[in-house]
């Protein structure tokens, strides 16, 4: 996006841009966890760990993302803008970690279309954040950083859509006490996958407040 005479400009795009390939790689885990629930050929343990393992590695790259911003005499946009936006793409990890990790720790063996849906969803905004980030650091794809973030919104928009058609159909009928237990379960949990994607336009947000005032 802007010239910068500090060799480190570089740097700074190439670790939010790791950063975000990061959150994509545990939002595609969490979308395969999700989808294969009750496939007995599913290893949920294993694509679990597999979006432990990406946060984990993501936590490390925005450590060094906080290292370099307390370091350098000048950075390639606002530095508190780079912070932002890193802690932005924190969250929607976050975000994702907790949706798996709640599979294990609520016992839910089994998937609703919604469910899968608002998975499928979130890894697809997830990918356009990506292509945003990775678009950043070129002063001459500002259209396309804006396109990808105009697209992660519509995702955004549908999914709050479907989430109001899943909480609907979860207290369309009553049920036993396992069944109002089941409700309980899976309502919290299509809220937890709605906040990647209301993490994701936040990160969406950001990314377009930093090219207005750069621009």
């Amino acid at each position: 996006m802007l010239d910068n005479v500090m060799p480190q400009r570089g740097v700074f795009f190439n670790l939010l841009a790791s950063h975000a390939d990061r959150m994509v790689a545990a939002a595609n885990a969490a979308l395969r966890l999700i989808s294969g629930l009750g496939n007995a050929n599913t290893d949920s343990a294993a694509l679990i760990e597999e979006v432990n393992f990406n946060e984990t590695s993501a936590d490390a790259i925005k450590a060094e993302v906080i290292r370099l911003l307390i370091e350098s005499f000048t950075t390639p946009i606002n530095r508190d803008q780079i912070h932002t936006l890193a802690l932005d793409i924190d969250r929607v990890i976050d975000a994702v970690q907790s949706v798996a990790n709640s599979i294990a720790r609520h016992h839910i063996d089994s998937s609703t279309p919604m469910a899968r849906q608002l998975a499928s969803l979130g890894a697809d905004a997830c990918i356009h954040l990506h292509h945003a980030v990775v678009a950043l650091g070129s002063r001459d794809r500002v259209q396309e950083v804006r396109r990808q973030c105009h697209t992660v919104a519509e995702i955004t928009d549908r999914a709050a859509e479907v989430m109001r058609q899943a909480v609907t159909q979860l207290f369309a009928t009553e049920g036993d006490e396992a069944a109002a237990w089941q409700v309980m379960k899976l309502h919290g949990f299509y809220f937890m996958q709605q906040a990647v994607l209301d993490s994701g336009k936040r990160a969406a947000r950001t990314l377009e407040e930093i090219l207005l005032e750069n621009a």
